[in-house]
């Protein structure tokens, strides 16, 4: 029987999402790659207990994650936490999501309040639980009212189904097209999850961050790495046996030479603060007041160790931000 470390809460900070009650760890787990039925289970149940054990009690999961996309990935998480987590509950946040494609015919995608109340349906038995306690719309629907989104989001809620609502991808145009009817209906949502790196600031151009500080709600940011970018991976070009070196795509093409120079430079600094280039990436991105939670992606439990370090070194100096903005304009 799993016996969870019951130290893991003395080093992870934990930060209130938006003005909410919830608090969420400063990094948290993401289940989109490593967790579907093509993965070694025993890796991906090792990772879970080795989050859980360092302080990371949020697990971000959605419908369509994991290879191939019918729910694999929420399926196996279901099955770890039979295998000891289960008992632990209480002390986790477990979210998941719905808005992309999912199943066939017209009501498995989007925004729809069939489609949402569907999917958290399936999702809930698939990982055996009696609620989830953050559900995400996943991202925008142009062709669907954002009233029946937001009054899906409340029934969900109310119905006992999810504890919180989030939105994911929406930007700070569509947030304020739809916050208003999430007021006027009191639903407890919390949470924006928009993708955030030093290499992809546009919550910053957009104002994302900002309307979140003013509106109350937080933001649990993924690909802080930027694909892996921000690792030491690719510090001396490609590598061939890359994912980026096997498959010709716009990620290839971005990483020129001027990129190999700026990864460089920033690994530089991340050294003189004693870190990797992945941790500081991370620190940098919890550093904005607006982020409350960064969401990694692992393959191994040592890249969780790894990542979780930058949790509690999250402050810059004026110099190393300096040298940073540099290299990033």
């Amino acid at each position: 029987m799993y016996t969870a470390n019951q130290t893991r809460y003395e080093k992870m900070p934990y930060n209130r999402c938006g003005r909410s009650g919830l608090k969420l760890p400063s990094v948290s787990l993401g289940f989109w790659h490593n967790f579907s039925f093509l993965d070694p289970f025993a890796n991906a149940e090792k990772m879970c207990r080795t989050a859980f054990d360092l302080g990371i009690t949020h697990f971000d999961l959605a419908n369509n994650y994991g290879n191939p996309y019918n729910g694999s990935a929420e399926e196996n998480f279901g099955k770890i936490l039979d295998r000891g987590l289960r008992h632990y509950r209480d002390e986790m946040v477990i979210s998941t999501k719905a808005g992309y494609d999912m199943w066939d015919g017209p009501y498995g995608d989007f925004g729809s309040r069939k489609y949402l109340i569907s999917s958290l349906d399936q999702s809930l038995k698939r990982m055996k639980l009696d609620y989830v306690d953050i559900f995400y719309h996943h991202r925008p629907d142009p062709d669907t009212p954002a009233e029946e989104t937001a009054l899906a989001l409340d029934q969900i809620v109310k119905s006992g189904k999810a504890l919180y609502t989030g939105l994911s991808n929406y930007n700070s145009e569509q947030m304020k097209a739809i916050l208003p009817i999430i007021r006027e209906l009191k639903t407890p949502f919390i949470v924006n999850q928009p993708s955030y790196s030093m290499l992809n600031r546009w919550i910053e151009a957009d104002g994302l961050d900002k309307l979140a500080l003013k509106e109350g709600f937080g933001l649990a940011v993924f690909q802080p790495l930027y694909q892996g970018f921000l690792t030491n991976r690719y510090l001396n070009g490609i590598p061939a046996d890359s994912r980026i070196g096997k498959n010709r795509t716009w990620l290839k093409d971005e990483l020129d030479d001027a990129m190999i120079k700026r990864l460089n430079g920033l690994n530089d600094v991340a050294k003189s603060r004693g870190q990797s280039l992945s941790q500081m990436a991370i620190s940098w991105v919890l550093n904005n007041e607006a982020v409350t939670t960064v969401l990694i992606g692992a393959s191994s439990s040592e890249q969780i160790v790894e990542n979780v370090e930058a949790a509690g070194k999250a402050e810059f100096t004026k110099e190393e931000t300096a040298a940073i903005e540099r290299l990033l304009n």
